[in-house]
């Protein structure tokens, strides 16, 4: 079966998601059919055979039923699971809604695919530093092991918010939200 059919077939396997929750997928186990020239750049941007995915509904279509896997990232479907390419992590948060302060705080983070995820105990926020360039890197759990990258601009703006805190006996520079704290700088 040539490629384009591959993802005609996994479209075609879906039911309409409008209105509806996700598909669950995490009690799929069909049989692994190879991979498919999908990749998920760092910016969110899908691509498909090289060519960018324009049309968000598809976009959305594609990330409802993607998983990740000890092999990977895949899409799955209840009859077929496809291995995909992610340059990183598979979404962007592109927006934050910030309600309250303090520990009473509360993070709302928007994908550039149209998810809505609070930062909590079960949806923490972790930065990376690169080792090189010194620049952070800062995530949201998004569901299950998908993970999106904050937005620089969006990340910037959250830094005004940073508090410090005594985290695991040292002070740390972090955020709160959910009654959570987050750390992100131990300081010195």
């Amino acid at each position: 079966m040539s490629e384009p059919h591959k993802v005609d077939d996994l479209i075609a396997q879906l039911p309409s998601a409008e209105g509806k929750a996700l598909p669950p997928v995490h009690s799929w186990n069909p049989p692994f059919c190879g991979d498919i020239d999908m990749r998920i750049a760092r910016d969110g941007t899908w691509f498909y055979q090289g060519t960018p995915i324009n049309r968000p509904a598809m976009v959305r279509l594609f990330s409802t039923i993607l998983r990740k896997d000890e092999q990977g990232y895949v899409l799955v479907t209840p009859v077929e699971k496809v291995g995909i390419q992610v340059e990183d992590v598979p979404f962007v948060a592109v927006d934050c809604d910030v309600q309250g302060q303090g520990e009473g705080q509360v993070l709302r983070f928007i994908t550039q695919v149209g998810d809505t995820v609070e930062a909590d105990s079960h949806h923490p926020l972790r930065v990376t530093i690169d080792p090189v360039t010194g620049e952070p890197s800062p995530y949201v759990l998004v569901r299950d092991q998908l993970e999106a990258l904050i937005h620089r601009n969006v990340f910037y703006r959250l830094v005004e918010r940073i508090v410090p805190q005594l985290y695991e006996g040292a002070m740390w520079q972090g955020l709160w939200s959910n009654g959570t704290f987050f750390p992100i700088d131990r300081q010195a």
